[in-house]
């Protein structure tokens, strides 16, 4: 069975703050984003990366993944950015309005030129009109890029449209953002939810995400880790289920049967592929909250 990676929950940390890095390494997100862009002041820029390229250096964050938002490369600090990150240990780069083949092919260049190990994945910011009309482009262009995060805030201000609790404006987007990085095998993760207070809604967004068919959400305050840890992890009613599929097909090949039923319903190679998909994530999220 092909083991998966927890991203249920994938939190911002602003770069300039060495005590929120700090308490980083205790907070139960499946992985961190280090941020040198939206969180910091022009004038913490620098002092910024080598606070995140330290931590990434660090190694004290566990098994937790650990990416690093660079600023965007036609910034004044976005190449010096990608260098430092290319040799930092962290696991990804995290590419802020990335809206071309062309602009995942330049971050690499950079990472190539500066060192970076080949395990070190490069994740893109899908945030403006151009970026959602070019998705499949963009999810196809190199071995590198691994991930899409979906930059909702950055969306919706470019369409001019509405944060609603449905968010019926924001559907057709990351419906396109997911048929892309679904087709190119990358994972895909929800963008942030803004009233920290609201933990109502936020637990029905997690929800729709999931649905939706997203590995996870990214996020910016610690209090909602766990309930997107709970919301985006498989639920004890879908591992059994899972497992009696998976135990159903295997004495069925074995029996050379070729019609397989669980609790009445009809169960097919897809069904199958799920379920181990299922399992296979819940002994992930087990390991990394061993590790922690």
């Amino acid at each position: 069975m092909k083991t998966v990676r927890p991203r249920r929950s994938v939190l911002y940390m602003p770069g300039a703050n060495t005590r929120a890095l700090e308490k980083a390494r205790t907070l139960p997100a499946d992985a961190l984003i280090f941020d040198l862009e939206d969180a910091v002041a022009p004038d913490a820029k620098e002092a910024a990366r080598t606070n995140v390229v330290a931590a990434a250096r660090s190694k004290a964050y566990g098994k937790r993944e650990i990416a690093i938002r660079c600023n965007g490369l036609a910034t004044p600090w976005g190449k010096a950015d990608a260098a430092a990150i290319a040799t930092s240990g962290a696991d990804a780069i995290l590419v802020p309005k990335v809206e071309s083949a062309a602009d995942v092919a330049s971050v690499v260049a950079l990472l190539d030129a500066a060192g970076a190990p080949a395990s070190m994945a490069v994740w893109a910011m899908v945030e403006t009109p151009r970026a959602i009309l070019r998705a499949e482009e963009i999810a196809g262009s190199h071995p590198r890029l691994a991930l899409f995060v979906m930059g909702t805030n950055d969306l919706v201000k470019d369409m001019r449209a509405r944060h609603t609790p449905m968010r019926l404006p924001m559907i057709a987007a990351l419906g396109i953002g997911m048929l892309a990085a679904r087709a190119y095998g990358l994972t895909i993760l929800d963008g942030v939810y803004n009233d920290i207070q609201d933990t109502e809604g936020f637990r029905a967004v997690c929800q729709q995400g999931l649905e939706m068919g997203f590995d996870g959400k990214t996020l910016i305050h610690p209090s909602q880790v766990e309930p997107c840890n709970e919301v985006f992890a498989p639920s004890p009613a879908e591992l059994e289920m899972a497992g009696k599929i998976v135990s159903a097909f295997k004495t069925a090949q074995a029996e050379g049967k070729g019609v397989v039923t669980v609790d009445g319903r009809m169960i097919e190679n897809l069904h199958v592929e799920q379920a181990e998909r299922a399992l296979s994530l819940a002994a992930a999220i087990k390991e990394l909250q061993a590790a922690a």
